[in-house]
Order: structure tokens, then C-alpha cells, then sequence
């Protein structure tokens, strides 16, 4: 989970123990130092626009996959008090905050079957989070705001899907409308895409048939290489 200001990487590790949360500066300078120590096998989805609040994923056996948040840590060590901001006996998961703050958009199988459901975001003590809103119907996974605010994405099979929505002054949903449709790669509670600022997608393009890759190719200057072929070509 990146960081707004694009320094640092929030990251789940079990290098030292359960898996838990870390964070480093993203162009590799300096160690990575702890952000949390628990027993509980724990992931980081997304900050708050601010980088003041972290918000994971945390498994525990009495109430599966619930969503906490903790603040930024102001140096190394731990990251202070967090709280839980969605707990209860189902599978909360991919836990994101939309670009104003305010809002917060997860995963959850309470009603019976994976929904994507959008509450407030109210991250300080005492603070209450109010109503919720069912966005998905007839299953929801990976939710991902625009980075305007104005749309919700999120998957159902293959489809990708896109709900205009409100959140200034108060929260509305419209009515969900399919965008495209792909066999890109899913798992199950964890997003495996991204929106661009431009509204493109980054996705990963699954395999229909024959053996899954077992490596990637990683080609350097191919710009000029495609210019040394073009100019064989023409000769």
C-alpha cells in the first residue's frame, strides 16, 4: 500500500513471526522497520489521502477477516493504538478509502454471498461511523475508487463493473453497469488491479489455455530495438 506522497510502501511480512505489517522508503534506501507486532496474520489495503491513518486486514478466530486502522507512526518502532473499524462474525476484506477521506468501500459476506458495501470513514476515538450502503448485487469483490471520487469500481466474475456515486455533502450510489468483461486474474480478497489517474486499467491478463507462465521477461530499451527493426525492415 503506497504511501500519498509515494515515499514509503506499507507491506505484510512473516519474516518475523505472523504475518505482519511493515513499511520502506520505495526506492529501496534504508531497512524496513515494523508497524505492528500481533499474533494475528494481518494486511495492509489501503492510507487515508492525508497519510495520517493505515488501514489492514486482520484474521482472528472468533471473527474471521475484520478491517482496523492505525495511525502513521511518527518514527520507528510501533505504530501506536488501532482500533477496529468494521468487526463482526464474517469476512470483511480489501478495505480502501475514497480520495476525500470520507468514505471507506470493503468487502464483506454477511448478507450470504461476497457483497461490496461503502460506510463512513471515521478513523479518531470515539468516533462513530454511521450508516452503511450496499453498493454490489449478486456478488462484489476488489472494490477501487476513480481517483476523482466520482466512480466505484469493483469486480463480479469477470466482469468489471462501475457505480457513479456521490460523497459531497452526503453519500448515493446509482445503479452498477458493466464496463468491460476479461479473464484477468482474481483471488479472492485481495485486488489484484489498479486505476490509473487517466481512468485506465492495470491488470493482470489471465490464461486461457495451455501451461500458466513460469517467468517473466523484463526487456530494456526496447524503443530502440523496434527502431533498429524497423529501419532492417525498410532496407
Amino acid at each position: 500500500a503506497w504511501t500519498p506522497d509515494g515515499k514509503r510502501l506499507a507491506f505484510a511480512s512473516a519474516t518475523a513471526g505472523p504475518q505482519n505489517l511493515f513499511w520502506k522508503p520505495a526506492d529501496g534506501s534504508g531497512t524496513e522497520e515494523r508497524l505492528s507486532t500481533s499474533g494475528s496474520t494481518q494486511w495492509p489495503t489501503s492510507w487515508s489521502p492525508d497519510g495520517k491513518w493505515l488501514v489492514y486486514e486482520e484474521s482472528r478466530p472468533a471473527t474471521a477477516s475484520d478491517i482496523w486502522v492505525a495511525p502513521r507512526p511518527e518514527g520507528a518502532g510501533t505504530s501506536g493504538p488501532a482500533k477496529a473499524l468494521v468487526q463482526a462474525p464474517f469476512f470483511e476484506r480489501g478495505a480502501v478509502i475514497a480520495p476525500g477521506g470520507r468514505w471507506i468501500a470493503y468487502t464483506s459476506n454477511e448478507t450470504g454471498n461476497v457483497e461490496v458495501f461503502v460506510q463512513p470513514f471515521s478513523p479518531g476515538p470515539g468516533a462513530s461511523l454511521g450508516g452503511k450502503w450496499q453498493i454490489s448485487n449478486g456478488g462484489g469483490l476488489e472494490p477501487v475508487w476513480a481517483r476523482n471520487g466520482r466512480e466505484l469500481f469493483y469486480r463480479s466474475g469477470n466482469k468489471m463493473i462501475a457505480v457513479d456515486v456521490t460523497t459531497e455533502p452526503s453519500f448515493a450510489a446509482g445503479k452498477p453497469r458493466v464496463l468491460f468483461e476479461g479473464p484477468y486474474f482474481s483471488l479472492t480478497g485481495l485486488t489484484q488491479y489498479d486505476v490509473a489517474p487517466d481512468g485506465r486499467f492495470v491488470m493482470i491478463q489471465g490464461v486461457e489455455s495451455g501451461p500458466a507462465p513460469t517467468q517473466f521477461h523484463v526487456v530494456v530499451n526496447w524503443v530502440e530495438e523496434l527502431k533498429g527493426r524497423t529501419r532492417a525492415g525498410k532496407n
